[in-house]
């Protein structure tokens, strides 16, 4: 499998014009938080299964992104990361767009795709955010007029 990104782009009706990369770290342990108490309700350890990963950081990347390791048989690595580029709007007017780039390396599995595009999905209905999935598909969590 080559590396494959999603984007989670915040566009001008988003709820945040710009994230980084520490807040993204919060929604992550909120993410894994939310899943694990669903599995308590249930009374099935849901947890170590619905996203069985551990974050992970370099010296390089520290500010800038980190990578979610896992140790399960059926998983890998997804990394994540908050960059911004230039943007023309309708009229032209050039302006800065924050996105926070989701990452599958080679060595991604498809377990690591489908959790992927989960937390994406989750990461763009928190930050209200236009999601570019790995299938090149969009789809719009923002308020659109």
């Amino acid at each position: 499998m080559m590396a494959e990104n999603a984007f989670i782009k915040l566009v001008p009706s988003s709820a945040k014009q710009t994230v980084a990369i520490e807040e993204v770290k919060d929604l992550f342990h909120y993410y894994k938080n939310i899943t694990t108490k669903t599995g308590n309700q249930l009374n099935w350890q849901y947890g170590e299964t619905a996203f069985p990963y551990e974050m992970k950081e370099t010296e390089d990347g520290k500010g800038k992104w980190f990578y979610l390791q896992s140790d399960h048989e059926r998983y890998n690595a997804i990394l994540i990361g908050v960059d911004s580029e230039k943007v023309r709007s309708e009229d032209g007017t050039p302006s800065e767009q924050t996105y926070i780039q989701v990452t599958l390396p080679e060595q991604s599995t498809f377990g690591d795709k489908g959790k992927a595009n989960e937390f994406c999905k989750f990461l763009a209905k928190k930050l209200q955010g236009e999601l570019h999935l790995f299938n090149e598909r969009i789809m719009y969590y923002y308020p659109r007029k």
